[in-house]
């Protein structure tokens, strides 16, 4: 049996194609997939609600500072009037003299002290003024009240219109007069004053 002319040839290695084009010395390639990340709408609105936290926190904070700290008028009211003489005459014209005794409230309702230069306590008697008395300065401690006293003297008050309506009030045994209080002066902060000026109208006191 005769044995093909190829059968003593050796075997010829077999050596991969060349890539195109052809990269000396190339490196090896590496590609990480990662999965995709969900955030939870729990972490998405977190950070947004911590700062508008905050900004609430510091809107609240800033706004009790101010209730608390803004200057306010102090309260004014007629504590007291008491008549301590009344007189009336006929001659040279007819008049009476009037001696009344009179107690103002002042209330701070600030946390600072108010000082007042003056307090004007004006007396009037069916929508006429009869005089007025002005009492000393003083200081207001912080939300506190401080009672201001003064004697207020009226002397030959010609009331000829108004003698009907008196002696009717004196049979009854009261008198109402009308008062308008008005105080002066400043509002003690640390490092300045805030000046102030307080009026209070329409207090109808009866005087039995």
């Amino acid at each position: 049996m005769a044995s093909s002319k190829f059968s003593d040839q050796p075997p010829i290695p077999y050596d991969p194609l060349p890539s195109y084009p052809p990269q000396p010395h190339q490196q090896p390639q590496y590609i990480i997939v990662l999965p995709q990340y969900y955030r939870t709408p729990r972490q998405f609105l977190r950070r947004p609600t911590r700062r508008y936290v905050y900004c609430a926190a510091v809107f609240i904070l800033l706004s009790a500072a101010l209730f608390f700290l803004w200057p306010s008028d102090p309260e004014l009211s007629i504590a007291r009037l008491k008549l301590r003489h009344l007189k009336v005459h006929s001659f040279p014209k007819i008049a009476i003299d009037v001696t009344l005794d009179v107690t103002a409230k002042i209330r701070n309702k600030d946390f600072y002290s108010v000082n007042f230069r003056y307090v004007v306590i004006s007396i009037g008697y069916r929508g006429k003024q009869l005089g007025h008395v002005i009492s000393d300065y003083g200081r207001i401690k912080a939300r506190a009240s401080s009672y201001v006293n003064a004697t207020l003297e009226l002397t030959d008050i010609s009331i000829f219109s108004d003698l009907i309506p008196l002696i009717e009030d004196l049979a009854r045994g009261s008198i109402t007069f009308d008062t308008v209080t008005q105080i002066g002066g400043e509002l003690g902060l640390v490092l300045f004053d805030i000046p102030i000026k307080v009026y209070s109208f329409n207090s109808t006191i009866a005087i039995a």
